[in-house]
């Protein structure tokens, strides 16, 4: 979705995230690799979604694919984990379900905060290695964790889970003013890129780039 431009998560096809898994393994030496699923892969029955999973699994070398949806996915996580595929499930603010949901607001507020439960454990028991929990509020996070053995990571869902997960481009400030209340920025990398490149620009016009030191003579010092 960012590095295509895309209004929301639905636009994403297989063919992408078979591009992007493969770059992503070429560059990976130690860390966990996990696909997500794009919307329209898994949802029809644990069949289809065993046949996408297998795909993107022996195509791009990740070692486990993730999908979206609680209670109404478990029978499709049950299905592929018995069938070698680690599943890492994700519940609470589901992107893929943005339209369903009323758009990218907080979910498991109030009485909804039953739904967001039931979701997480029916996942865990399903057999999900682990829960990404997004955009909860911290108290029913804390009770999601400590009622399930699978591990959460939370995106907007505080500290209590046992990891956490940023966007790299929100992490490094790569978006101008796009500034989600759980998002931290550890640098400003739009504004310093853009100065870069307007200093380039500038010396490209006024011909100071290439300077001297930049071009190739034909002695054989150079």
């Amino acid at each position: 979705m960012v590095l295509h431009g895309l209004p929301s998560t639905l636009g994403v096809t297989m063919e992408m995230m078979l591009l992007h898994g493969k770059a992503v393994r070429r560059g990976l030496e130690r860390a966990l690799m996990v696909v997500d699923m794009p919307f329209g892969s898994y949802e029809q029955s644990p069949e289809e979604a065993f046949r996408n999973a297998a795909r993107l699994m022996s195509e791009t070398g990740c070692a486990a694919v993730k999908l979206e949806g609680g209670v109404a996915m478990a029978d499709t996580i049950r299905f592929l984990t018995a069938r070698g595929v680690p599943v890492m499930a994700h519940v609470g603010l589901t992107p893929q379900a943005m339209n369903t949901l009323g758009g990218y607001r907080v979910q498991g507020r109030g009485g909804d905060a039953e739904r967001i439960h039931a979701d997480a454990v029916a996942t865990a028991e399903a057999g999900a290695f682990a829960v990404v929990l997004e955009k909860i509020p911290e108290q029913l996070a804390r009770r999601i964790t400590q009622d399930i053995a699978s591990p959460t990571i939370g995106i907007g869902a505080s500290p209590t889970c046992d990891g956490q997960i940023l966007v790299v481009d929100d992490m490094l400030g790569l978006f101008g003013d796009f500034r989600p209340k759980f998002v931290k920025r550890y640098a400003e990398l739009a504004s310093s890129a853009e100065e870069a490149i307007a200093i380039y620009a500038e010396e490209v016009r006024d011909r100071r780039f290439p300077a001297e030191e930049h071009v190739f003579g034909d002695g054989a010092k150079r």
